[in-house]
């Protein structure tokens, strides 16, 4: 297949397939926000809302309105979305919710400060669209209380008992390396900086480890590994996400050695991470090869799929390096036979070992209108990006 044939495919299946699933399936008519547990076929089967998806489907359209095409029905659906947590997402310190009933009732306390994350992208995605200042307000806020809260995440409600084995953990670096170029808009110059060298330092020198160059999911307080099932976990999908965000900071920058580095080690993940018996992206991992702790560690997921995707073509795009584009002709193979639905809609989020569709659904507690939207727009645009700089290329060799 050719570039402009993949570039095809992803921005199709974007348009065509994934955006109607959720604008025809997940808006609450009669109380506002997003249903975001849909079976196979988008029937709503639980109405319980999990702020973090809110958050990421009113982003999702804001970023579709501001970056394909300014269409107001996108940009009313993200609105409305942005109105339920607006209402009922916070509680009185301006922590946002894990859960809510379909009223908007608080289920779950603000344990997870990934409901923050999400709130700020949200906010000040639709702040880009609308101008409104009250998005950007709460887009603002939000970043400030992730900042306030980021040495201790879970705060009183973390369940780990204090001074004895104290871990920090890769997936809020990760994310605020992503999170602050989203609203760089509306921060001070010196914090985006600051942000960014500590989320490069984190990720690239904390949780990197130089002897694998593969990325631990936890490590001590004091950047040390810990010879713990936490200690050991290797989490393939979170290491090969975020090497797209570092490229993008990298990129930002001109750092082409943090662009070759990040591109080593989406290799180095994905050759250490990929079945070699039934293909596909395994969830968990040990960095010892031990059993890990996670029952669901052989499972095959969306998001690990379509993140790859995204590091590999960035990868590519970026350097040229052919192992890239090796690599997405093999796991572009395995995710479109495996995840898209043809049938009735979007892709499935769960496969067991060895390839099947272990969960009919394709909404639910984890999984909403965020990864697959995002990963075909990236792809999308970086394969257009691609065909680009050939074209180019081939230009100025002829004029040579």
């Amino acid at each position: 297949m050719k570039i402009p044939e993949y570039a095809k495919m992803y921005r199709e299946n974007l348009l065509n397939d994934v955006v109607p699933f959720w604008l025809n399936h997940s808006k609450d008519e009669e109380f506002g926000g997003f249903f975001t547990c849909l079976d196979n076929s988008g029937k709503v089967y639980d109405t319980d809302k999990f702020i973090w998806l809110q958050c990421r489907e009113v982003w999702c359209f804001a970023m579709l309105y501001n970056q394909v095409e300014k269409k107001q029905e996108w940009l009313d659906f993200a609105i409305q979305g942005a109105g339920f947590l607006k209402k009922h997402g916070r509680d009185s310190q301006g922590n946002w919710y894990f859960s809510l009933n379909r009223e908007g009732a608080p289920l779950i306390q603000p344990y997870n400060i990934f409901s923050d994350c999400f709130a700020a992208m949200a906010f000040g995605q639709l702040y880009q669209a609308t101008n409104n200042k009250e998005y950007a307000d709460i887009a603002i806020e939000t970043f400030q209380n992730i900042l306030r809260r980021q040495e201790n995440p879970k705060g009183k409600y973390s369940k780990v008992y204090p001074g004895t084995r104290s871990l920090q953990s890769f997936a809020l670096p990760m994310i605020l390396c992503n999170l602050v170029l989203e609203i760089e808009h509306l921060l001070d110059p010196d914090l985006v900086e600051a942000t960014i060298a500590k989320g490069i330092h984190s990720v690239m020198n904390v949780f990197y480890q130089p002897k694998s160059g593969l990325i631990l999911e936890n490590v001590t307080s004091e950047g040390a590994f810990s010879d713990s099932f936490e200690g050991r976990l290797i989490n393939p999908g979170h290491g090969l996400e975020s090497m797209w965000f570092i490229m993008d900071l990298a990129t930002r920058s001109q750092n082409r050695d943090l662009i070759k580095k990040a591109v080593d080690t989406t290799i180095n993940i994905l050759e250490y991470s990929w079945d070699k018996e039934y293909g596909g992206v395994f969830y968990f991992l040990d960095i010892k090869g031990y059993p890990p702790l996670q029952l669901e560690w052989d499972q095959k997921l969306w998001w690990v799929h379509i993140e790859t995707i995204i590091s590999l073509l960035k990868g590519f795009y970026l350097t040229g390096d052919e192992r890239c584009w090796d690599w997405f002709e093999k796991v572009h193979e395995y995710t479109w036979k495996h995840f898209p639905d043809p049938k009735n809609g979007e892709w499935y989020g769960y496969l067991n070992r060895q390839g099947k569709v272990l969960l009919p659904l394709k909404g639910g507690k984890w999984k909403g209108c965020f990864h697959v939207p995002r990963g075909l727009y990236q792809s999308w645009k970086t394969l257009e990006a691609i065909e680009e700089k050939y074209k180019r290329s081939a230009h100025l060799e002829k004029e040579n």
